[in-house]
C-alpha cells in the first residue's frame, strides 16, 4: 500500500469516527424538567454525560464534510484540552459542557453550552428552538449595496426584544421565563471588550415558554447555524467569522454542513459568495415572516473571539505543522487547524486539495502574487475610496513586471492581484497558485489561509501599520514569512526586487 492510499485511509477513519461520536453523542435524554436557570450543570469531556434527544426527522439534502489531508478529530472525550494550548486557541478547546434546560421528560426542547477557558467564550445550541422575527429589531438584509447608500450601521445591527428566540418548556411548563441570567452570561458569554456583543444579547432575551405556545409557522429540520456579524466588508474579520461558524459546527458534531442564517440586517456584500460554498444554504433571518423553529439551532460567537482576532492582543505562541506531524508526536505548542480551515475553503470551492508546492512550481514557472488595493464600495458608510498603505504601489509593481520579464533563474509569472474585481473563488484560487505572495498590508493578505505549504509571504508595511495580522496568520500556517518595514508609505522598488530575488534562489526550478 502506498503513502497516498495509507493518508486516505486514515482519513476516511477520521472522518468517519467524528461521525459515529456525532450520533453517540445524541441519545435520548430522559431527566425530568428542571427549571430554566437552576441545577445547571457543569461538565468537562471527561465526564459522564447523555446530550439530549434530536427528534428524528426528514433531512433535506446537506453539502457533506469533504476529506481534508490536515483534519484532525474535534471531539476529545477521553481528555481536556490543555489550558492555552495550540488546540484550545485553534481547535476543541470548548471542553466544558454547561447543561442549561431540558424539557424532554414533557417533549420540550434544550439548550446547553460549550464554554471554552482558553477563549473565554461559548458554543452554545438548542433543540426546538423559535426565532420569532418581529421581535428583532434591524434591516431586513440581504439587499443590493446599491439599494442601501447612506444607511446607518445602527439600522443593521440587531437589537433583541424578550422572547426574540423561545425554547420549547415542553407539557405542564407553565410561565415564560428567561433561558439564562446576568450571572450565567458573565460567566459562559462575558462581553469582554466588546461594547454591544450581539450573540450576548440574543443569548440573554431568549426564554423558554410552554408547549401551548410554541408553534411555528416553519419549521427547519437540519442543523443550522446563527451567525451576528459586525465588518461583513472587511476580508480579515470575515474570516474570523467564517472561522468561527466552522468551529461551532465541528466542535457540535454535525454530521453534514448546517444551514446558516444571518441574525443581522447587513446587505449582501462580495464575501458572502465564500459563506455560500462554506456552508449548505445561507439565508437572512429578516427574510422569513411569523416564526421559525429549528430542531437543532447552533449559536456561532463572534469572531472578535476566535484566536484569529485574539491574537492582536494575545501572545498565541504557536507554530504551523501537519497534521501528520502531530498524529506522530502531539505538541501543545503546533497547531495543523488554520490549514486544516485554509483546506476547507479551498474544497469549499471545488479546488483541489492534493497540491503541493514543495519549493517547485505547479507548472510553467512560479507565480509571485502581488495583492493589491483598489478602490471600491464596501457597505453603505463607505465612500468607495481605499486608504493607501503603500504611496508607491503601481510604480513597484511596473518595477516587478520589468524584473520578471528579464530574471536570470526560474521562470517568473507576475499575477496582478486585482482582488476588488474578482470573485472569491478566482481570489483563492490565486492563492492556491502563488509560490510567493506579496503585498502592503490590508485585509486580502487574509487569504494566505488558503495557501499551500511552503508558500512565502513577503509583507511591506507602512510606518502607519505596523500590526501583526500577517505575520501571526503565517506563523501559524508554518509559512515561511518576510516583511520590509518602511519609513513611511514609500517603497523603493529596489529593495522589493532584492527582497525577491533573495527568496526566490530558495525555490527550486
Amino acid at each position: 500500500m502506498n503513502k497516498k492510499v495509507q493518508i486516505l485511509l486514515f482519513l476516511f477513519i477520521f472522518n468517519s469516527f467524528s461521525l459515529c461520536l456525532y450520533f453517540i453523542h445524541h441519545p435520548s435524554f430522559l431527566n425530568p424538567t428542571p427549571s430554566p436557570n437552576s441545577h445547571i450543570k457543569i461538565f468537562t469531556k471527561d465526564s459522564p454525560f447523555r446530550r439530549p434527544f434530536i427528534e428524528k426527522h426528514k433531512t433535506h439534502i446537506l453539502k457533506p464534510w469533504p476529506i481534508l489531508p490536515s483534519y484532525s478529530p474535534w471531539s476529545q472525550p477521553s481528555n481536556s484540552t490543555p489550558l492555552r494550548s495550540c488546540e484550545g486557541y485553534f481547535g476543541n478547546g470548548f471542553t466544558r459542557l454547561v447543561e442549561v434546560f431540558s424539557g424532554r421528560a414533557g417533549g420540550g426542547g434544550w439548550f446547553r453550552c460549550w464554554y471554552s477557558e482558553t477563549l473565554r467564550s461559548s458554543i452554545c445550541e438548542g433543540g426546538r428552538v423559535r426565532m420569532v422575527v418581529e421581535r428583532i429589531g434591524m434591516a431586513k438584509g440581504g439587499e443590493s449595496l446599491g439599494d442601501v447608500i447612506g444607511r446607518s450601521e445602527d439600522e443593521e445591527l440587531p437589537l433583541f426584544d424578550d422572547g426574540a428566540f423561545e425554547v420549547d418548556g415542553g407539557l405542564g411548563f407553565k410561565g415564560g421565563k428567561m433561558v439564562v441570567d446576568e450571572g450565567f452570561l458573565d460567566r459562559y458569554v462575558p462581553r469582554g471588550e466588546i461594547m454591544r456583543h450581539t450573540m450576548r444579547d440574543l443569548i440573554g432575551k431568549m426564554r423558554v415558554v410552554g408547549k401551548k405556545e410554541f408553534s411555528c409557522d416553519k419549521w427547519i429540520e437540519e442543523p443550522t447555524l446563527l451567525v451576528t456579524r459586525f465588518e461583513y466588508a472587511n476580508l480579515f474579520h470575515t474570516v474570523t467569522d467564517w472561522y468561527s461558524a466552522y468551529v461551532s459546527s465541528r466542535v457540535t458534531g454535525l454530521p453534514n454542513r448546517p444551514h446558516l442564517i444571518f441574525v443581522d440586517g447587513h446587505c449582501k456584500a462580495p464575501l458572502e459568495e465564500t459563506w455560500k460554498a462554506l456552508f449548505s444554504s445561507v439565508r437572512y433571518a429578516k427574510n422569513f415572516t411569523g416564526t421559525v423553529c429549528f430542531r437543532h439551532a447552533i449559536l456561532s460567537p463572534l469572531g472578535y473571539e476566535t484566536a484569529l482576532f485574539k491574537g492582536l492582543t494575545e501572545d498565541i505562541f504557536c507554530d504551523g505543522a501537519s497534521a501528520q506531524e502531530l498524529w506522530r508526536k502531539p505538541d501543545n505548542e503546533k497547531t495543523a487547524r488554520i490549514s486544516e480551515f485554509g483546506e476547507m475553503i479551498r474544497a469549499s470551492f471545488g479546488l483541489p486539495l492534493n497540491l503541493n508546492h514543495v519549493g517547485k512550481p505547479i507548472s510553467g514557472g512560479h507565480n509571485v502574487l502581488f495583492v493589491r488595493r483598489e478602490d471600491y464600495l464596501a457597505h453603505p458608510r463607505h465612500g468607495g475610496k481605499v486608504e493607501s498603505r503603500l504611496t508607491n504601489e503601481a510604480e513597484v509593481f511596473e518595477s516587478l513586471k520589468s524584473w520578471a520579464a528579464n530574471y536570470k533563474g526560474c521562470k517568473i509569472n507576475l499575477v496582478n492581484g486585482l482582488f476588488a474585481h474578482m470573485s472569491m473563488k478566482e481570489q483563492v484560487r490565486a492563492i492556491q497558485d502563488a509560490s510567493v505572495i506579496i503585498g502592503a498590508h490590508g485585509a486580502g493578505l487574509t487569504h494566505i489561509v488558503s495557501a499551500l505549504p511552503k508558500t512565502v509571504i513577503l509583507e511591506i508595511i507602512s510606518s502607519q501599520f505596523r500590526r501583526p495580522h500577517f505575520a501571526y496568520i503565517a506563523r501559524w500556517k508554518g509559512l515561511e514569512y518576510h516583511a520590509i518595514n518602511l519609513d513611511g508609505s514609500y517603497a523603493n522598488p529596489e529593495t522589493v526586487i532584492n527582497a525577491l530575488v533573495s527568496i526566490m534562489k530558495s525555490l527550486r526550478c
